[in-house]
């Protein structure tokens, strides 16, 4: 059988690890040509593309900072340039930083959590826009921090998932004559290198969900490769929570 993502071509960025890793091989099984964005790690980023490579699909890595929007101009274009085509962007890349409204290092923090997690997928979506194929794919990696304060000193973080959301249903309707989706996948708590099930604030966070656990990133993959599939041609400007019933 044509795998469903076949000829399609697909940017994650921070797409050698965790979640963007999992949605990374997620889109090369279903058959896309990958581009991902790393930070500094070439190793991770050249084993990264040797992976993708052995399921089939052309794969490269793309050295980018995404804490300066700057750098994110030119990133399509390297994307286009290496790859053919663009049908599939999915901003992944996030920093998590904490700081209670009154603390000294407050504005610091706006100011870069607003740049990497605001600026820079705009700037990604807006060059995407340009060159997105017709029915093609914006899927933003939110939180579901966007929607709830679990813990104090997180309302920057809040505040930057939550601006995902309204640029996202935005997006959603000035794309929807092209038919281009724009969703976001808001995970839970997930085991990654970051944030590790069997750490200390996994025993308070895990318990807070309604299944008793903390996600996989191959979990928030799987939702990732429907919303980029032909089935998902009628989901746009959606929230879909992947978070073990965290919120209810």
């Amino acid at each position: 059988m044509t795998a469903p993502l076949q000829g399609k071509t697909a940017l994650i960025t921070a797409g050698t690890r965790g979640i963007g890793g999992a949605i990374a091989t997620r889109l090369a099984k279903d058959g896309a040509d990958i581009a991902v964005t790393f930070a500094g790690n070439q190793a991770a980023a050249d084993a990264k593309v040797e992976e993708l490579k052995a399921l089939g699909v052309r794969a490269v890595a793309i050295k980018s900072d995404a804490s300066d929007p700057e750098a994110a101009k030119t990133l399509i274009g390297h994307v286009v340039d290496a790859l053919g085509r663009l049908d599939i962007l999915v901003n992944n890349s996030g920093t998590f930083r904490m700081a209670p409204i009154g603390a000294d290092d407050a504005v610091e923090v706006f100011d870069l959590s607003f740049a990497w997690n605001v600026k820079t997928p705009f700037i990604l979506a807006n060059e995407a826009a340009k060159v997105l194929q017709e029915g093609g794919r914006i899927i933003n990696v939110g939180s579901v921090n966007g929607d709830i304060a679990l813990v104090p000193a997180n309302s920057i973080y809040g505040m930057t998932k939550a601006a995902i959301q309204g640029l996202s249903r935005g997006w959603a309707r000035d794309l929807a004559d092209r038919k281009i989706t724009v969703n976001v996948i808001q995970p839970g708590p997930i085991d990654t290198e970051m944030n590790p099930a069997d750490s200390e604030f996994a025993g308070f966070l895990a318990p807070r969900t309604a299944v008793g656990r903390y996600g996989t990133a191959e979990e928030v993959a799987a939702v990732a490769g429907f919303l980029a599939s032909p089935e998902a041609s009628y989901v746009t400007g959606a929230e879909i929570d992947v978070d073990g019933g965290l919120k209810v």
